[in-house]
């Protein structure tokens, strides 16, 4: 499909703030970002193009069901998918919709 994987600013701070906990996630996203690239729908479809992703975190020592989530937004048009957020799931459960929806706003008035 040729999709480009493109992280945000807040992805990327709260990535690198999570790397430094886990330096395994360095190749795990790496891994993501292949996966994206093949199957841009991967993971829980949350509405409107976004969708959560689950990754296990070797350095935690714990399966995907407990670690670390992705938010993806995906821009069919532009063959283009945004990594909104990354979180590990012991900080939070889960986002708020409104915090997703004004970053996504954020990315559709830059396109």
């Amino acid at each position: 499909m040729n999709y480009s994987v493109i992280p945000i600013e807040k992805f990327k701070k709260e990535a690198k703030r999570l790397v430094r906990k886990y330096p395994s996630l360095k190749k795990e996203l790496s891994e993501l970002t292949s996966l994206l690239q093949a199957n841009p729908t991967a993971g829980k479809s949350l509405g409107n193009s976004t969708f959560k992703i689950r990754i296990a975190l070797k350095s935690k020592g714990t399966g995907k069901s407990g670690r670390a989530r992705v938010i993806t937004y995906i821009v069919t048009e532009n063959k283009m998918i945004y990594l909104l957020t990354i979180y590990d799931k012991g900080d939070f459960d889960s986002i708020d919709d409104a915090i997703l929806r004004k970053i996504i706003k954020g990315i559709k008035a830059g396109l």
